[in-house]
């Protein structure tokens, strides 16, 4: 992994290009500012899973913390969907 590291969520403009869809980056910047901080959980993770899931949020610029929200929040979204 590099040191100089760019994500699309510091980026004011989200000019970085990604899979991401940029409306969605943008709500859940928002969301954030009006919530607040979140509330800090743990999840125990095989070390192998860790490191694909980092490859993939750095091929997406995005921190593996981020990603990892974001699979949650959307396996939620579904499973809440699906009743």
């Amino acid at each position: 992994m590099s040191k100089n590291k760019t994500y699309v969520k510091n980026d004011p403009m989200y000019d970085d290009p990604s899979d991401f869809e940029e409306e969605k980056i943008k709500e859940a910047r928002k969301r954030r500012k009006r919530g607040g901080r979140k509330v800090p959980t743990s999840v125990a993770l095989d070390p192998e899973l860790i490191e694909a899931i980092k490859a993939i949020a750095e091929d997406k610029g995005v921190p593996y913390q981020v990603l990892l929200r974001m699979f949650i929040i959307d396996g939620y979204k579904k499973m809440d969907e699906a009743g």
